[in-house]
């Protein structure tokens, strides 16, 4: 890291009016030209409600369930925490798949049938396991849409196209609370991990099926724009 030079972007020598709203329109309105960008962040905007209900449901799930020992709620996150570790560790080397978007569809099929499975699995010790397995399908999916991202987007749009997609993250997960975390009081959250697990696999294999994506993905493509 001490010897790692990193050469200052053509921005960064000339002074730069800096406005939030300016830059967001602007960032929206590049993926709103690009086919495959409106595809991977309507996709991106369905999982990240999709995702909530295992996110944060969870220990919730685990006190209902299996009782509220804290070792219980300590081993959930614990374990989820490792397979985020060990995913991070498996495709730091590997890259994943030469295809994005199949690396992409798999870590979203992989959450989805973890998701379904913790809201039918009545033993701790295999609902740890799936837990486990989430974690580390966590990393695959956000680190190769990331490089997809950089490889596809141009550099002036790059910081915009990213703030957006953390606008999204941040909006919708919170949103999808203020329905599912009232459902939870009212049905089993079984059921809706059963659901949201369900419609991930969907999801998955619609994104797979996406042929802006599959265009986007192509070692030599370059993003198809919009007229």
């Amino acid at each position: 890291m001490l010897f790692l030079h990193v050469p200052a972007h053509a921005k960064a020598s000339s002074k730069q009016e800096v406005s939030y709203w300016s830059d967001m329109k602007k960032g929206l309105a590049y993926i709103k030209n690009h086919s495959f960008l409106k595809a991977f962040f309507s996709y991106s905007t369905f999982f990240f409600i999709l995702i909530s209900p295992a996110a944060f449901l969870t220990p919730l799930q685990v006190t209902r369930s299996f009782g509220d020992d804290v070792l219980h709620l300590a081993a959930v996150e614990i374990t989820f925490s490792v397979g985020m570790m060990l995913g991070g560790i498996a495709i730091a080397p590997w890259g994943g798949f030469k295809n994005k978007l199949l690396t992409m569809s798999l870590s979203s099929l992989v959450l989805g049938c973890s998701t379904f499975a913790l809201g039918i699995i009545p033993v701790l010790w295999i609902y740890l396991f799936f837990m486990l397995l989430t974690g580390v399908a966590v990393p695959f999916f956000n680190t190769t849409s990331t490089v997809l991202l950089q490889e596809k987007v141009e550099e002036d749009y790059l910081g915009r196209v990213f703030g957006v997609l953390s606008m999204i993250s941040s909006i919708m997960m919170p949103m999808a609370m203020l329905v599912f975390g009232p459902l939870a009081d009212r049905i089993k959250i079984e059921f809706l991990l059963i659901g949201t697990g369900v419609l991930m696999v969907l999801q998955s294999i619609l994104m797979y099926g996406s042929k802006a994506l599959k265009e986007a993905t192509k070692p030599s493509s370059i993003p198809e724009q919009s007229s």
